[in-house]
């Protein structure tokens, strides 16, 4: 088999696993607060003393996240905030959000949907008693017209330090920094996934890793042609 097939195998790996990725940004669409993520390759000279010289080969170099903001939109719901600016919601075990869908459980603590704590300045996690729900613009909630803390929002200068836990959660053991982005009450942000722009890499992406197909099978077609020749 020739060598030269796995430099084009190389190239229909990774365009397969951009489509994965892109196909997840495709389903996290509609989901609140979803970061969209990137991937990103490297090429590089095959060493000259392999059989390969001259060629170029492709591999991962990484996967990132881009954490530009979603659009806002406004869902009246009292236990929905969006951050309008920079921030994340910090959360128990040094985990955190921008999802802001959050909820009352059944023992009165602030929790994401996922039951996860929301820290505050004062208290972690923060309790709710039964009454009024009032979150400010600076993240001061109070409940009956009495505040009772306040969201505690950080930020990290190095995004990249922090490690993707799912859909919309982050963990870091890195400290952020406190935050001030405007606390929209009855808001959620949304993805930051360009749907338009997605479909047609997916297009682009696709057609790429076709052409690498059609690499391949020449060159196991002319290898399979050649030992017939060595046959005869």
């Amino acid at each position: 088999m020739s060598k030269a097939i796995f430099i084009a195998l190389s190239g229909a790996i990774l365009k397969e696993k951009q489509m994965e990725v892109i196909s997840q940004n495709l389903a996290n669409s509609n989901s609140s607060a979803y970061k969209k993520v990137r991937v990103a390759f490297k090429d590089y000279i095959i060493n000259p003393e392999s059989e390969l010289d001259g060629k170029i080969m492709s591999e991962l170099a990484n996967v990132s996240t881009d954490f530009s903001t979603g659009g806002i939109h406004q869902t009246g719901n009292s236990l929905d905030v969006a951050l309008e600016g920079n921030g994340f919601l910090a959360l128990e075990n040094n985990r955190y959000t921008r999802r802001g869908d959050l909820k009352r459980n059944s023992e009165g603590y602030l929790t994401t949907q996922t039951g996860i704590p929301v820290l505050g300045l004062k208290s972690a996690p923060i309790y709710l008693p039964e009454g009024k729900l009032e979150i400010g613009p600076g993240g001061e909630v109070s409940v009956n017209q009495t505040q009772l803390d306040t969201l505690k929002i950080v930020d990290f200068t190095n995004k990249g330090s922090l490690t993707r836990l799912g859909e919309d959660l982050f963990h870091t053991d890195g400290p952020g920094s406190p935050a001030q982005p405007l606390i929209k009450q009855g808001h959620l942000e949304g993805s930051n996934v360009e749907v338009v722009k997605e479909m047609t890499q997916i297009v682009m992406t696709l057609r790429e890793f076709q052409a690498f197909q059609k690499v391949i099978q020449g060159i196991d077609d002319a290898d399979s042609k050649m030992i017939e020749v060595a046959r005869i």
